[in-house]
């Protein structure tokens, strides 16, 4: 017989002289400490008396990747037997952090590995903490690939990852002086638990050489590549698990070597390092995320590493297909390839390559299986990510898919003539070929072309493709573009970085709201319940306490748990307006001086997010950011009233403590340039009321959680139009605010930069004369949002409003986007 008591099962053990119950938790307990200590022993090598923490995380991992592997294989078993059709995700990045407690969790296991960890005498929070942060993306597209792959495992969809193995990823940020500096991110120092390496999965990439056209009797000429350079690309895979654990699937990444590891007869003969030259060629494709594209070097790089993996991933998926399939014609059938922007354009040629030159199919079928295999996910319609390679750099790399993409060109340029008819401007703006600048190959048009469905990321922003970068592709092509507005993993973004949070809300609306989200809107009958609304600011306070520890313990700086947490993280670009937020922040700096007994709300301006290395106005505008901190925070006469904090290295680890703790979200970028933003999701999740402009997700997000709930401010796209076809010089909004004419004073006059006047110069100069991305011009009512922010943070209603957002949110889960995804663009039913 069995009795079920919750959460534990027991079962009945007979014995001689009596009967007694037994937690089977206990015995799944002793079996993971029987199997770590095993691993200490047999992998590390060490008495366990010996082992440090490090040894006992690796210990702890390889313990709980053996439970996983034997779902992933049978879950590809499965998949295999019923001959399910499966979506390969292409992405330049994955950023998916720690694994350890993602894995726990999803596996419904972290109760007995912490019990059997800290059984052990490990503290099992600083064995979490010794797990780096798997550095393979730079932001909002590298997470949203990672809870991609997390809800393809959960839907129990078939699917596997690919992107590059970077041994560095994207670089480790050290703030020195208020400067960011770059370094190495070593993630891989000292090795990964998760990955298995597949020595047997290798292919070779070509680059250079030439192209030869061959003549066959009674046949159709050939076209013969012969290559100048090949370098070999090695699979790693690892496990993404699914929630429960009941699906896993793969992401697999690539690393690249040379054929040979060095030249013998070069090392012999004395040259030690040149030997090892084209070895160090080879790595260097894995070796970072986003390498510097301001020299020639850097831009063959950048284009070296797209095709690397673009041509391994592609030679991988038709193995597979011709091994369970055997017919290359059925691929569209069996395959999805989704490409995450335009990193991976090359995927178009390159499958036409494959098919035609490898596999012998005429041109017009393989044009017809690649565009029913590949779609393409755009997310941003700013010029410099929507990439363009110079020509003469693509005849040298890579001469066989330049022929290829001329090919594409003629026939697509033969449909737009028909189509537009002489128009030599519409022609022009879809050609794959831009010829205004230097010719130059338009990887986003060259993905447009390629794909039967290109999606935009949020419904302003899919509006927006249709209407500007992508119009004419559009009339072109119409019925293309579809809206796939993004979301976020619930397991990851409130499951476990907010578990006090997440056990309230069980609480609240049932042990169910885990698996089902829409449960969430149970909240909404106690937002006015002031017993909930104190246990709601119970669980807030505890996360801003543990903020506050981790802010002191790494810069120093004490902030009040009790003040407004007011936040804006993620990368650091002028479009998303760091800047606005800095300036208002001097302002309020300003007018606290000037009336230091006002009614004013005590708030921390947490900033944290990396500027690319090459940025220089971005580095200085955390330089800046830094420095007003420095002034602000020492300021005796602001009575601890304002704090400004910038957290360096911000990753996902960063993110899974700052988030929880928020208050206010910044989400103020630009109007009609943020594509859509995830962190605003995730903050909303967490209880944080947006403060934002109507751009990207913002408007889906006023639309589920009410305008009472949200604060908008700014021009909108349109208004953002009609300002810049005025010209960028901001000398009328300045001129009619004292405020901002005040704070650019304050910049000039170097009050900031006491020891370097000029310093910020460049920053003034831009909010006087060069307002491009409208700080200036949206200053005023960016400041009046924030008064409006005080005024309710001293009200009942900012907790009200915060149970709200949590309570609306549901529709924000990425599950929901991978089912649009599957039903009307991978043909996938749900």
């Amino acid at each position: 017989m069995v009795f079920e008591f919750s959460p534990k099962r027991y079962r009945v053990l007979e014995g001689d002289a009596s009967t007694r119950l037994v937690s089977e938790d206990d015995d799944i307990v002793e079996e993971i400490k029987s199997a770590i200590l095993s691993k200490i022993v047999l992998v590390a090598g060490k008495d366990v008396k010996c082992a440090n923490v490090h040894d006992w995380y690796i210990a702890a991992a390889l313990t709980l990747r053996d439970r996983i592997v034997y779902q992933w294989l049978q879950s590809d078993r499965a998949a295999q037997s019923r001959g399910d059709k499966r979506v390969y995700y292409l992405s330049l990045e994955f950023l998916i952090g720690r694994l350890l407690t993602d894995a726990l969790t999803n596996m419904s296991l972290m109760g007995p590995f912490r019990t059997a960890i800290e059984d052990l005498g490990i503290d099992f929070d600083a064995l979490r903490d010794v797990e780096p942060d798997a550095a393979l993306g730079n932001g909002g597209l590298g997470r949203l690939a990672a809870c991609f792959m997390e809800s393809m495992a959960t839907l129990a969809i078939p699917a596997q990852g690919y992107g590059i193995r970077y041994e560095h990823g994207l670089f480790r940020q050290i703030v020195s002086n208020g400067w960011q500096e770059e370094f190495p991110e070593r993630w891989l120092l000292s090795g990964n638990p998760w990955e298995f390496e597949r020595s047997d999965v290798v292919f070779d990439i070509q680059f250079g050489g030439r192209v030869d056209r061959i003549e066959q009797a009674g046949k159709p000429s050939r076209t013969l590549w012969i290559p100048a350079e090949t370098i070999q690309a090695v699979a790693y895979d690892t496990p993404i698990i699914g929630w429960r654990g009941r699906h896993v699937n793969a992401l697999r990444l690539w690393s690249a070597r040379a054929v040979d590891p060095m030249r013998l007869d070069a090392f012999n003969s004395g040259d030690h390092l040149g030997a090892m030259s084209e070895m160090a060629r080879a790595q260097a494709i894995s070796k970072f995320l986003y390498p510097s594209d301001e020299t020639p070097a850097g831009r063959e790089l950048r284009l070296r590493q797209e095709y690397f993996f673009v041509s391994a991933s592609l030679q991988d998926i038709l193995d597979r297909h011709l091994h369970i399939d055997g017919d290359i014609r059925s691929l569209s059938s069996h395959a999805a390839i989704q490409l995450n922007d335009t990193h991976p354009s090359l995927a178009v040629p390159e499958l036409m390559r494959l098919l035609v030159d490898k596999y012998q199919i005429g041109w017009d079928d393989a044009w017809d299986i690649t565009t029913k295999t590949i779609s393409y996910t755009n997310h941003t319609l700013l010029p410099e990510a929507l990439e363009t390679w110079p020509v003469e750099l693509f005849e040298r790399m890579l001469p066989r898919h330049l022929d290829i993409i001329y090919r594409i060109n003629v026939d697509h340029l033969a449909a737009a003539e028909r189509h537009f008819g002489v128009d030599s401007r519409s022609r022009a703006s879809v050609s794959l070929i831009d010829e205004t600048a230097g010719r130059r190959v338009r990887m986003g048009q060259l993905a447009f072309v390629g794909s039967h469905r290109i999606n935009g990321v949020s419904a302003m922003h899919s509006e927006l493709m249709r209407e500007t970068v992508f119009a004419d592709l559009n009339s072109l092509y119409p019925g293309r573009i579809t809206n796939k507005t993004n979301g976020i993993t619930f397991r990851r973004w409130l499951h476990q970085c907010n578990p006090k949070l997440t056990s309230l809300l069980q609480g609240a609306c049932g042990a169910a709201v885990v698996d089902e989200p829409e449960r969430l809107r149970g909240l909404e009958r106690l937002s006015d319940d002031r017993a909930f609304q104190q246990r709601f600011q119970v669980v807030k306070r505890a996360n801003k306490v543990a903020l506050a520890q981790t802010i002191a313990s790494q810069l120093g700086i004490i902030v009040d748990p009790s003040a407004l947490f007011d936040v804006q993280i993620k990368r650091i670009h002028e479009y998303k307006r760091q800047l606005l937020n800095a300036i208002e922040t001097v302002a309020l700096y300003q007018a606290i001086l000037a009336n230091p007994e006002g009614n004013w709300t005590p708030r921390i301006k947490i900033f944290a997010g990396k500027a690319a290395a090459s940025y220089r106005q971005a580095k200085l505008i955390i330089k800046f950011i830094n420095d007003i901190g420095n002034v602000i925070n020492n300021d005796p006469a602001i009575r601890d009233l304002l704090k400004v904090v910038f957290i360096p290295n911000y990753n996902v680890s960063a993110a899974e403590i700052i988030v929880p703790a928020s208050d206010l979200s910044e989400q103020i970028s630009t109007a009609g340039m943020e594509a859509s933003g995830t962190g605003n999701m995730k903050l909303a999740l967490n209880g944080a009321i947006t403060m934002g402009t109507l751009d990207g997700a913002n408007i889906e997000i006023l639309e589920h959680v009410g305008e009472d709930n949200i604060f908008i401010f700014g021009m909108k796209a349109d208004e953002v139009v009609r300002r810049r076809a005025m010209g960028l010089d901001a000398t009328d909004v300045i001129s009619s605010s004292p405020k901002l004419a005040g704070v650019i004073e304050a910049i000039e006059r170097g009050v900031f930069s006491p020891d370097d006047v000029s310093r910020f110069v460049p920053i003034a100069h831009a909010l006087r004369f060069l307002d491009y991305y409208l700080v200036s011009a949206d200053f005023e009512d960016y400041y009046r949002a924030q008064r409006a922010v005080d005024m309710k943070w001293h009200s009942p209603e900012w907790t009200r409003s915060s149970i709200l957002n949590v309570a609306r949110m549901a529709w924000f889960s990425s599950d929901r986007t991978i089912r649009e995804y599957a039903e009307d663009i991978w043909n996938i039913p749900q």
